[in-house]
């Protein structure tokens, strides 16, 4: 048997110059966790050319969804960036990942901290209504250079506050906190810096970093990863992984798309 299905694209999405996502349909026999991800890509002169992605749908839905960045060069995403509707893409077999939330110590307030197209595993989890039964606050935060480059997580946020189903859930938990670098808008600077000033959670008017209730997930640029792993152990925060659970969790699987 093949390590890769064949699937169909549905739909494909051009955000920016730089970001695109797309859907796909979804072997019935495919299963996964929300947050873990999957090596996928495309057939080239008969091999796969597959890179690791998460998966930005959840568990739930039908179809498959990912986000992606466009780079020019890219072994993958200079192909991946031209796939049009009825097109066919390689899907692994296989899901895996650190971002579930089993790999977290039970809390009460849930941090999904994200920049660029680290956002795609949170897009899943906060579909997740077992995410809103465990905690009582979920802060999804994302960082982009660019204003424009946060308009695939507005419209998630947005639709779910519509959704008939998901509405009342998170209406009183979950926090949608986007934040930008190099332009003019309501919540300026990085994410690092956010956090570690305290800023993000004065904003939002609650309390600051609580190693007793809050529970955090990392996935963006290496960069970002390394100052908040940083940031949280120096206020004793543990990581945590598959064998143990622990107050923070990274993904480490997406330093090339």
């Amino acid at each position: 048997m093949s390590a890769f299905q064949k699937e169909t694209v549905l739909s494909v999405k051009h955000w920016t110059d730089s970001l695109f996502s797309f859907t796909a349909t979804r072997d019935p026999g495919f299963r996964f966790q929300n947050g873990q991800f999957a090596m996928i890509g495309l057939e080239v002169e008969g091999r796969p050319l597959v890179r690791a992605y998460s998966m930005a749908s959840a568990n739930h839905e039908e179809a498959l969804e990912f986000f992606s960045i466009k780079v020019a060069d890219g072994p993958l995403t200079s192909r991946l960036q031209k796939i049009r509707e009825g097109d066919t893409i390689l899907v692994g077999r296989k899901a895996t990942g650190t971002l579930i939330t089993g790999n977290l110590i039970p809390g009460k307030r849930l941090l999904l901290l994200s920049t660029g197209t680290g956002l795609a595993p949170f897009a899943s989890l906060i579909k997740d209504p077992d995410v809103y039964e465990n905690y009582e606050t979920i802060i999804l935060a994302h960082g982009c250079r660019q204003v424009s480059e946060l308009a695939y997580g507005e419209r998630l946020v947005a639709s779910l506050r519509q959704d008939e189903l998901f509405g009342p859930m998170i209406e009183d938990k979950l926090i949608y906190y986007p934040t930008v670098t190099r332009e003019p808008f309501r919540n300026r600077g990085r994410i690092t810096d956010l956090i570690a000033s305290n800023q993000l959670f004065a904003e939002i008017g609650l309390s600051g970093l609580d190693l007793e209730t809050d529970r955090v997930m990392l996935c963006g640029s290496p960069g970002m990863l390394e100052e908040l792993h940083s940031i949280f152990t120096g206020r004793g925060f543990t990581e945590g992984n598959h064998s143990e659970p622990g107050h923070f969790v990274i993904e480490k699987a997406f330093v090339e798309r």
